[in-house]
């Protein structure tokens, strides 16, 4: 109920700028756009604030070549730009653009675009294809991810068991701190070393590359998990003090808990510092309820592996499952609200829960999340009922010691009493002396007593009571040190808790994955912008338009893409380029461009295109008025087939 709520009220907050994972907004020169004159540098505008690399940008001429450019920098240093100049003197035709830059959230984004110079070639050289990222680097870097994630949650949260649970005994828990602690220091080295492969998109034996190393040592991700190596190392420090000085596990100091949560905290910055909560929107609470987060997981999921290792070697005291029955109901709820400002951070509308890659993996481990709620609810009712099981004869047994206490008192309590009475009996004068009291001084009916009997001490007494003799069936049963009365509640506690915790950790695991998918995920935030600055741009001031066209025959499909310079009143120049069903450069036996100005009944006027070897164009264009004009492209494919499209622009 508390999820559905929230979310509801995040997501019908509204929505605001984009978050994490920059996308490109506009180039310059534009996609596709044909030039009168060779620009002089290459421009990229992003969404947000990106990282450049070495090798940020790649041109390539006409005939295929590349085209050697300027140190990428950030234009009038600006952080969401990128860039590079070019040389003087490119020939005519189109180049194409291969561009690769690392967003603020340290994943790397790549794309490419052409323009062209004078008029566009008659088919673009085909250059060599870069793929967004080397298979076997994104393998080994994903996966050290995944790893790095599994052992802090084990790090962090077997070490948190064991403050905020106290079993008696913490030494089955020594296993899985070590194992946390080693594969966090493997995987975060291992990190470091696979940084500068991932972002330029190369393969492993990149990372032996002294240079790129020390690249990678400067930029914010890789100074976060050098943080990280050195927060490992005080850590194992400060774990060994704990272990030399063989502090009590039951009563932790209050100065070893500060510290060790101050690490806590100081490892989840780590990831929270380098990752999409250091992009977009809110940063400084975005940080914080991603630390929030993560330190929430591990103390859940880290607590499981915890449980599970004392379980190994017998059932815990019923105090240790419900002291951590207690600390994960707070995580949970911890996780729930962060994982809730999280979604509407990421997402920003309805639609993109399902329209977007991120979307359709934060539904997948919200399914995980439910599960693992449900398993650990039913988990919760279950130990409760069985703990107040496992007590009950521990209880029994003590209200019978008390029984027997108390008995012992009362017969002390007799003699004392009867003692009492034989010493203030007066003893008559020439008598006997006192006589004994009750059934000592005479027996009954005025039977001489018995003597009383001597014990033999080579005779034990028989315990056994005359009626457990004549009735041997209710005479008590002698217990068995090795096995007591609670054994089997307690053997059935903890064969019931090993499976509870054992279905918890796994679906928890998948939990993780999905977590470590969505740290590599565009939010659906940011793709939303992207899709909204992707309209297509041009020249600085220019109008361009694309208009779609299908005369019905085969082959009659594509469209033509019109750029107006500078898009104001007055003289114009156009460039019309077609493209085919494919993407590529196309010709045809006529293209004709009309204006219209409705709303001051003006036009049509008539652009007096001309075909200029591959494209059309005119320089004579004069458009008197500004408002928003009708241009009307009638495309002819053959002598008896053509289609006129219009399209709306805005002239200034």
């Amino acid at each position: 109920m508390l999820l559905g709520t929230v979310l509801v009220l995040f997501l019908l907050g509204g929505t605001g700028p984009a978050s994490a994972h920059s996308a490109l907004r506009s180039t310059d020169p534009g996609d596709r756009a044909v030039l009168p004159s060779a620009p002089r540098a290459l421009t990229l505008t992003f969404t947000e604030s990106v990282g450049l690399l070495d090798d940020s940008f790649r041109v390539y001429g006409p005939d295929g070549r590349r085209v050697r450019t300027g140190e990428p920098r950030h234009a009038d240093g600006r952080s969401d730009t990128a860039r590079a100049t070019l040389p003087a003197g490119l020939a005519e035709g189109t180049f194409t653009v291969a561009w690769r830059v690392v967003s603020a959230d340290s994943h790397p984004v790549s794309g490419a675009f052409t323009f062209s110079v004078g008029a566009p070639s008659p088919a673009p050289a085909a250059v060599p294809a870069a793929p967004a990222e080397h298979p076997v680097t994104g393998a080994l870097h994903d996966t050290a991810r995944l790893l790095a994630y599994l052992a802090a949650a084990l790090l962090i949260g077997t070490a948190a068991f064991a403050a905020l649970c106290r079993p008696p005994d913490p030494a089955p828990l020594r296993l899985p701190l070590l194992t946390g602690w080693w594969t966090l220091l493997a995987t975060t080295a291992a990190l470091v070393l696979l940084r500068a492969p991932y972002e330029a998109g190369t393969g492993p034996a990149a990372a032996l590359d002294p240079a790129a190393l020390g690249r990678t040592l400067t930029g914010r991700p890789g100074l976060a998990l050098l943080a990280r190596l050195v927060l490992l190392l005080v850590t194992a420090g400060f774990l060994l003090c704990l272990a030399r000085r063989r502090t009590d596990p039951a009563a932790p100091p209050r100065a070893a808990l500060a510290t060790g949560g101050a690490l806590a905290v100081g490892l989840a910055l780590t990831w929270a510092t380098a990752e999409h909560a250091s992009a977009g929107i809110q940063v400084p609470p975005a940080i914080a309820s991603s630390v929030l987060h993560l330190l929430a997981m591990a103390v859940w999921l880290g607590g499981l592996v915890a449980l599970l290792a004392l379980l190994r070697r017998s059932a815990p005291p019923p105090a240790t499952v419900a002291r951590f029955s207690r600390v994960a109901a707070a995580a949970v709820t911890v996780l729930v609200v962060t994982g809730v400002y999280q979604s509407w951070r990421g997402l920003g509308s309805w639609p993109a829960l399902t329209a977007t890659p991120y979307g359709r993996i934060l539904l997948l481990k919200l399914a995980a999340v439910v599960a693992l709620l449900l398993a650990a609810s039913a988990s919760r009712r279950w130990t409760g009922r069985a703990v107040r099981e496992a007590a009950a004869p521990a209880v029994a047994e003590t209200a019978v010691a008390e029984t027997a206490v108390a008995e012992t008192a009362v017969a002390e309590t007799s003699d004392v009493e009867a003692a009492v009475a034989r010493a203030r009996v007066p003893e008559p004068v020439g008598g006997r002396g006192p006589q004994p009291v009750d059934g000592a001084r005479a027996g009954a009916h005025g039977q001489p007593a018995e003597a009383p009997r001597t014990p033999d001490p080579r005779k034990p007494e028989d315990p056994q009571d005359p009626k457990d003799a004549e009735n041997p069936k209710d005479a008590e049963v002698p217990k068995d040190p090795r096995n007591p009365p609670d054994h089997d509640a307690r053997h059935s506690l903890r064969r019931s808790l090993r499976r509870s915790v054992l279905a918890e950790a796994a679906v928890g695991a998948v939990v993780l994955v999905a977590t470590t998918a969505l740290t590599g995920t565009p939010p659906g935030r940011a793709e939303a912008e992207a899709a909204r600055a992707a309209a297509p741009s041009g020249l600085p001031g220019a109008v361009v338009a694309t208009v779609p066209f299908d005369v019905g025959t085969p082959g009659g499909r594509g469209t033509v893409q019109i750029t107006l310079d500078p898009g104001r009143t007055g003289d114009n120049g156009v460039q019309a380029v077609l493209l085919g069903p494919d993407g590529g450069l196309t010709t045809v036996p006529e293209l004709r461009l009309s204006f219209t100005l409705p709303a001051r009944e003006i036009g049509p006027i008539d652009a007096r295109l001309t075909d200029r070897g591959g494209y059309w164009a005119t320089n004579d264009l004069t458009l008197p008025m500004p408002g928003t004009w009708t241009m009307k492209a009638t495309v002819r494919v053959s002598e008896l087939d053509q289609v006129s499209v219009t399209r709306r622009v805005r002239i200034a």
